[in-house]
């Protein structure tokens, strides 16, 4: 890194604090209610949308662990970003009319009106231990890794940069602040993972010469880049499994929808997830493929390309959850270099913002303002403040556990493993509760404990069997729900969920709500008209989606 490459880092910094600033000046004057601080208003169009559903998402996962994926021949673990295109589809067709139509704030706000407000409880406290433990904390692991790689500063130095520097803008300019300064930095990381595949390819001197370094390194490039052909993510599971925990995390998670409920009406926010679907395909190109072209220079060019040194330490450790920081520092010219680090800290900082903002929307709306029902505006606004601060505090916290649990590499296929443990209870009260208006509270509670206690139970059991505390026969019961696969197991969970819903509606007489007027509406209202460029951009998605599917088979 030189001195040009520090000064580009500096003006990303002032940029985007100027646009924090710019959104909270703009505010001034006006009444700073909770609809303005936490859904921005409820008026945002549909580019800002999608381009802060997509920029919102990337986080420590992708620029770390799903790079490391193309550096491991992980490649199927790119379907999970393929699949999120169509499921964001469901979100604009299906979820949409029903979440803007309901006027709620929150997820978990929704689920009360539509069941009881235990069902409310559960997925709040769900949602906001969740975030705690793997978005917030993976995604400032992920940018110290960054600092520490690229510019040689101390880890918990990067941490702390990383984490202060968000929290501002976050705390003072609210949902607004982040989505306009999610649609700068989605432009910047899409331009910088590009410049690294460009780079990358040069320095190798080819595509070519990426697939005769895989071929000789590996038992083929073929199945290296298959989709399909991986016995880690068999196809049943990925066809099956993955939509599960693409419904839960896309249509049903706080830190997703919220974007979408703060558009003007429905059409806006359907067009903004048509938007956000196309975009969903290019990690696969900007981070996946970076991975791949590392790998392929760590056999040749760069042997040693994944080694990390502790500028203070001195310590060394090597994982693949490094390579595209790497490939960075050995191939990225003076200035194009700062520029790429820039982008890959914006999506970053973009990730950490908005689970920032949601989960502090969560703690206010769903557990302040439920003790404090007489809480002024003003009151609730500074309540989540407050509540960001004590979030940076808790994540910087939970670190050293994270390091210890991806020691080595893997964050990706760890972070969908535990997704998939506890989503499929959740997606089916959402989905269910929608589709089947006979589903009441009864029914919508046992569901979810029922999937909790079988997807923690899971989660206990492999943990004690790979820190050899027990030993489970394969050959058991009990062995072949461990073992099986993390994408099967959450169609398990999932049928099983549904069967509970089901049945513990309908033991008795079923206890419906007595005031779903709102659901008929949004089934009979404006979810029912749609415009062409809606209609032909969802025909095109889809295409693109098989295109895809077809040429990495």
């Amino acid at each position: 890194m030189q001195g040009l490459d520090y000064l580009i880092i500096g003006l990303y910094f002032l940029i985007i604090f100027g646009i924090a600033a710019w959104v909270s000046w703009q505010q001034k004057g006006k009444a700073k209610d909770s609809a303005s601080y936490f859904l921005g208003g409820r008026n945002l169009g549909w580019f800002a949308i999608g381009a802060s559903l997509f920029a919102s998402n990337i986080g420590s996962e992708h620029l770390i662990g799903l790079s490391g994926a193309g550096a491991r021949g992980a490649f199927p673990e790119a379907q999970f970003e393929i699949l999120a295109a169509l499921i964001l589809l469901l979100l604009g067709w299906v979820f949409v009319p029903f979440y803007i139509r309901s006027g709620v704030f929150t997820m978990p706000e929704f689920l009360e009106k539509r069941y009881n407000k235990g069902a409310r409880a559960y997925l709040s406290i769900i949602s906001i231990i969740s975030y705690i433990l793997t978005k917030i904390s993976f995604t400032i692991f992920a940018g110290a890794l960054v600092f520490e790689v690229l510019i040689g500063i101390p880890f918990w130095t990067g941490a702390l940069i990383t984490v202060i520097a968000t929290g501002l803008y976050t705390v003072f300019g609210g949902l607004k602040a982040v989505i306009y300064t999610d649609m700068i930095q989605s432009i910047i990381f899409i331009l910088g993972g590009l410049a690294a595949t460009w780079f990358g390819l040069k320095a190798i001197g080819g595509w070519d010469q990426v697939i005769l370094a895989i071929d000789q390194n590996h038992e083929s490039a073929d199945t290296f880049m298959s989709l399909w052909r991986n016995k880690d993510y068999p196809w049943t599971g990925v066809l099956l499994g993955a939509p599960i925990l693409g419904v839960w995390y896309w249509c049903t998670d706080q830190f997703i929808v919220q974007r979408v409920l703060s558009a003007k009406n429905i059409s806006t926010a359907r067009k903004g997830t048509i938007f956000g679907g196309f975009l969903k395909l290019l990690p696969l190109f900007i981070f996946v493929f970076p991975g791949i072209i590392a790998y392929a220079l760590s056999q040749t060019e760069y042997p040693g390309l994944f080694t990390i040194e502790n500028p203070l330490t001195g310590e060394i450790r090597s994982t693949t959850d490094a390579a595209l920081p790497a490939l960075i520092l050995r191939v990225m010219p003076v200035g194009i270099k700062g520029l790429i680090v820039a982008g890959f800290l914006a999506a970053l900082m973009s990730s950490l913002s908005s689970v920032f903002n949601s989960t502090s929307t969560l703690f206010t709306i769903d557990f302040y303002q439920k003790w404090r029902p007489e809480a002024t505006e003003k009151e609730l606004v500074r309540i989540g403040q407050i509540a960001t601060l004590v979030l940076v505090i808790i994540g910087l916290a939970w670190i050293p556990f994270m390091r210890a649990l991806t020691e080595g590499g893997g964050i990706y296929k760890y972070l969908q493993s535990v997704q998939a443990y506890i989503s499929p209870p959740i997606a089916a009260a959402f989905l269910l509760g929608i589709l089947y208006k006979r589903i009441n509270g009864r029914g919508a509670l046992l569901a979810l404990w029922t999937g909790f206690i079988l997807g923690i139970g899971r989660l206990v059991l492999e943990f004690l069997e790979q820190s050899n505390k027990i030993q489970i026969e394969s050959a058991s019961l009990l062995g072949q729900l461990v073992h099986m696969n993390f994408l099967h197991y959450a169609i398990f969970l999932f049928v099983i969920s549904i069967m509970v819903m089901i049945a513990g509606s309908l033991l008795k007489a079923p206890n419906i709500s007595p005031n779903l007027d709102w659901m008929k509406a949004a089934d009979t209202d404006q979810s029912r008209k749609w415009s062409p460029s809606e209609l032909y951009g969802s025909i095109a998605l889809v295409i693109a989606v098989l295109a895809i599917w077809i040429y990495f088979y």
